[in-house]
């Protein structure tokens, strides 16, 4: 994991590099202090997916390009079986796996996502993100707490939301176990909340 780390950072370093990107803009693109965007391509801070979705937009990239290194080259179809996909850490306690990394020019991001239950986040104030576009979110199994704009919803297996992606939102797992849930984040959404 930290060797594979290394690697994204070097790769998001040398895009920065490449294109004559300042660290300042990358830090305000990807809603970070300076100090936490050098840390993160130095290879010491863990790249949430927010911070990894917004470099690849900057850089012009696919998103797996960045994880992986590798362009996908599929154009038609791509088959992820049970288990497979490419893992993406998002932040501590939430595990994804990219299920159509091999397809070039998708419309949209697709991901199995596992949100690890947590005590101490019950009573912790919710982690809120924003990325450009629209997004989607199926609970397969346990319950979610997903708060936006203000409100917060209790999602359990069935239930979904979707919503601008531009808006603050941030979700846990609740309910005393992990949640399982789709997330299929549109790459061509409004950004107006």
């Amino acid at each position: 994991m930290e060797n594979q780390m290394a690697q994204v950072a070097q790769r998001i370093s040398g895009l920065r590099l490449m294109m004559e990107i300042s660290e300042e803009e990358m830090a305000g693109i990807t809603g970070v202090t300076l100090e936490e965007y050098r840390a993160c391509e130095a290879g010491q801070n863990d790249f949430s997916f927010t911070f990894l979705y917004k470099c690849a937009q900057r850089f012009g990239v696919d998103i797996s390009e960045l994880v992986t290194g590798d362009v996908p080259k599929l154009s038609s179809y791509t088959v992820v079986r049970s288990g497979g996909g490419m893992p993406i850490q998002r932040r501590k306690g939430f595990a994804y796996r990219h299920l159509a990394y091999l397809l070039k020019s998708r419309l949209a991001e697709p991901f199995y996502v596992v949100a690890a239950y947590s005590d101490a986040e019950q009573a912790a104030p919710i982690h809120l993100s924003t990325h450009i576009g629209q997004e989607f979110d199926y609970v397969l199994s346990g319950s979610m707490k997903f708060q936006i704009d203000g409100h917060t919803e209790t999602l359990r297996a069935g239930d979904s939301v979707y919503y601008n992606s531009a808006t603050e939102h941030g979700m846990i797992a609740t309910g005393g176990a992990d949640c399982e849930f789709l997330a299929v984040v549109m790459k061509h959404g409004r950004e107006e909340n």
